[in-house]
């Protein structure tokens, strides 16, 4: 195996992801409206082609990042010391049981959200025709999105932050802009939360497996419960049973003690890989 990058490692500095993020903003913007024009010839309804236009424009700036950089897909998804495979069997666990909870309190949140700022009656069809869409939407939003949003915004982004700021600055600055990717306050907020577990996730363990574990799994439950939901629920509403509550905070605290024991404390994970980063 070859020795790491570590100069690709610099990239980016704050400017540069602010216009990394924006360029994305404007890829996205300029695909969907391609789409949309050819949308009645390609039989697309307006959440695939939101979907698509994800994907395509994270796909295409991940790769022109790669290449121009030289980054290999092993900097990018696991540059640990430690196999993946050992990651995985030692943190996958433990990461899955915090699923539960999360979306139960990240789903509250939003439900408090839509109360202070109501949704507009555009982005409530979004919302509804985004979750209701056919199995290639709910492909792209379970499997294919968790895995392009952490190749950018952890393995691109938050990688180049840690090698240049503070640990906690520098996974509050890639959470940010994960949330603001999605623009709209609901996500925003969302990403917010789920982007500081992500990068404390990464910044622990130098590897986006339990990253895309996390991002899949929380993506994948909110589609099945609204699947599941009641059609004469309101759109955005999730009423939770106590006993579900009870459960998911159970599981979700094993699932915390656990990483703790593995992740937090000395955590050498961080220290026996990049000897040069910044000190927390």
């Amino acid at each position: 195996m070859s020795a790491p990058n570590h100069s690709a490692f610099q990239f980016p500095t704050w400017p540069q992801a602010l216009l990394l993020v924006c360029g994305l903003f404007l890829l996205e913007f300029l695909i969907a409206a391609g789409f949309y024009g050819m949308r009645d010839a390609l039989g697309l309804d307006f959440a695939q082609i939101s979907a698509l236009a994800v994907l395509l424009a994270n796909g295409v700036v991940i790769t022109l990042v790669m290449h121009w950089r030289s980054l290999s897909y092993r900097e990018v998804f696991h540059p640990s010391p430690h196999s993946a495979r050992a990651t995985a069997g030692l943190l996958l666990v433990p990461v899955l049981l915090t699923v539960p909870v999360l979306v139960c309190v990240l789903s509250t949140l939003v439900d408090w959200l839509v109360v202070l700022v109501p949704m507009s009656e555009s982005e409530e069809q979004m919302f509804q025709e985004l979750m209701s869409s056919g199995i290639a939407t709910v492909l792209s939003v379970t499997v294919l999105a968790p895995v392009l949003e952490e190749m950018l915004f952890r393995g691109v982004i938050l990688q180049g932050f840690l090698s240049r700021y503070r640990r906690w600055p520098a996974i509050l600055g890639s959470a940010v802009m994960f949330g603001a990717a999605h623009l709209n306050v609901y996500q925003f907020a969302v990403g917010l939360f789920l982007g500081i577990f992500l990068g404390w996730l990464y910044e622990r363990t130098r590897s986006l497996i339990p990253c895309i574990a996390l991002h899949g799994a929380y993506n994948t439950s909110l589609t099945l419960v609204d699947s599941l939901r009641p059609e004469s629920a309101a759109s955005g509403e999730l009423a939770v049973a106590g006993w579900v509550w009870l459960a998911a905070t159970l599981a979700g605290a094993a699932g915390a003690f656990c990483l703790w024991r593995l992740l937090g404390g000395r955590a050498a994970l961080r220290d026996q890989q990049q000897p040069d980063l910044p000190p927390p």
